[in-house]
């Protein structure tokens, strides 16, 4: 079967989604990453599961994780923050030693189209994709315009497909 076929097989796919904000600083209203990927999300016709801002503790973002990959309501998890090269910056290796198949052209592609926004500081990102317990998750910088640009030219274009493949 063509690429192009599975993408029209999966065009029906409402994707449930857990969002996570991982921050020392923000709250629900001030979590303008987080908003925006739940904006984008229903925006396209997708569900929001579960939205939630955890510390940036590599603890707290295992637990939550674990949680979330249990439940049968969620096909995709994504996160914003923690991406960085700071010391709290958690995120990346939490997630990766969870993914059993990783995604690796989301964050190659990711650093490519953030280079021609940012310039060299796009590489400074850590942003991650993969699979885990037969689930999506995606690791988005903190920022917001990070999040738009790696929801709006890679995940949303590639989420319905992606869990398609997945439900089969």
């Amino acid at each position: 079967m063509s690429y192009a076929t599975h993408v029209k097989s999966s065009q029906g796919i409402v994707v449930r989604c857990a969002v996570i904000t991982l921050s020392d600083t923000r709250t629900m209203d001030t979590d303008t990453s987080g908003k925006k990927i739940v904006e984008l999300l229903i925006g396209a016709g997708h569900l929001q599961a579960d939205y939630r801002i955890l510390k940036d503790d590599p603890l707290d973002l295992e637990a939550g994780l674990k949680e979330l990959l249990a439940r049968t309501d969620i096909d995709a998890i994504l996160t914003t923050g923690g991406t960085g090269v700071s010391r709290r910056d958690c995120t990346v290796s939490v997630i990766e030693k969870m993914l059993e198949q990783p995604l690796s052209g989301f964050g190659e592609l990711f650093r490519q189209l953030s280079y021609q926004q940012i310039g060299s500081g796009a590489m400074l990102s850590r942003a991650i994709g993969g699979i885990a317990k037969g689930k999506l998750i995606f690791a988005m910088p903190g920022s917001t315009a990070a999040v738009e640009l790696a929801m709006t030219k890679l995940i949303l274009p590639e989420i319905k497909h992606l869990v398609h493949e997945l439900r089969k």
